[in-house]
């Protein structure tokens, strides 16, 4: 095995390009760093062409320089996993969907404001994405929309998210032929969604394919703008629409009937969750029925077909 303290110089020398200025940063004398380099080329060959004004690595050293790389998110992943009972220290990873993540990670950021030890690593991707980087433990949580069958993963349910129907804040919306005259904007699951929700809200007024598509969009953050901009209408997870920014130049059709996605919270099966994850689920948590708790008394307060974020 390589020494350890020889692999911290190489992979300062490499960051720095000058043996001087890595004996300064390692409080080392040069000497010492030039010995340090030549056990490893001992074992490895030349890592370094050493020019009078630079350096470069040569295959061997770039080899070596991610091993050391590796090295130190071993131990950043050991240091995590015997932290597991900080409750305001060390990573909160989470991978979602688009929908859920933008509301969502802005929460996380407000946690980690609030106690600055804690570092949040979020990632958007689909269901089966999801559930593969939990299964590799590339993240500690992960939340779904679809109940994973495998036996490795524990699901537990998160949340409820409804589906809602978004015109332009101008619009008057008031029957299936409405809808046709606005035109659809779709987005990679749009065709979907909106299948399930309308075809409740306006049974046997006729099918989504039938209608005119305005426009497509795949970034999840961005389906709402052509809807404010007047172009069209669409149908998409609450939280989608509760992270759009421009909130005054759309509004949601208050429906007769609603369309409720569940989000199933899913972490590896063999280990509970660290005390910061569970803090993390928490915090949310509190969150997430605060802001449910205001969506219903807005909805029950409102005599109108829309309702505004």
């Amino acid at each position: 095995m390589l020494n350890p303290q020889w692999l911290r110089t190489f992979a300062v020398v490499a960051d720095t390009g000058n043996f001087t200025r890595s004996a300064e940063r390692l409080g080392l004398t040069q000497a010492a760093v030039s010995q340090h380099i030549a056990q490893l080329e001992q074992q490895l060959g030349p890592i370094l062409i050493r020019r009078p004004r630079n350096m470069e690595l040569t295959p061997a050293g770039h080899a070596l320089l991610v091993y050391c790389a590796e090295l130190q998110q071993a131990d950043h992943r050991l240091q995590q996993r015997l932290s597991r009972g900080e409750r305001h220290k060390g990573d909160i990873s989470l991978i979602t969907p688009g929908s859920s993540g933008l509301f969502l990670y802005p929460l996380l950021l407000d946690l980690q404001q609030k106690h600055p030890e804690i570092t949040i690593k979020h990632r958007f991707a689909p269901n089966p994405d999801i559930i593969q980087q939990v299964l590799d433990n590339s993240f500690e949580m992960g939340l779904v929309s679809v109940t994973p069958d495998d036996t490795r993963l524990t699901a537990t349910q998160f949340t409820e998210e409804p589906l809602e129907l978004v015109v332009p804040a101008s619009a008057d919306i008031s029957d299936w032929n409405d809808l046709r005259a606005l035109g659809f904007i779709d987005h990679p699951d749009g065709l979907n969604m909106a299948t399930r929700l309308l075809s409740r809200a306006y049974p046997g007024a006729g099918t989504v394919k039938e209608l005119p598509v305005r426009g497509f969009i795949n970034q999840v953050g961005l389906i709402l703008e052509p809807v404010a901009r007047g172009l069209g209408f669409t149908v998409i997870p609450r939280y989608a629409r509760k992270a759009f920014a421009n909130s005054r130049a759309i509004k949601v059709v208050a429906l007769e009937h609603k369309v409720m996605d569940v989000l199933w919270l899913i972490h590896r099966a063999e280990w509970p969750l660290s005390a910061r994850a569970q803090f993390a689920l928490d915090y949310l948590t509190q969150k997430i029925t605060a802001l449910e708790h205001a969506e219903d008394h807005t909805e029950g307060d409102s005599d109108s077909r829309f309702l505004n974020n």
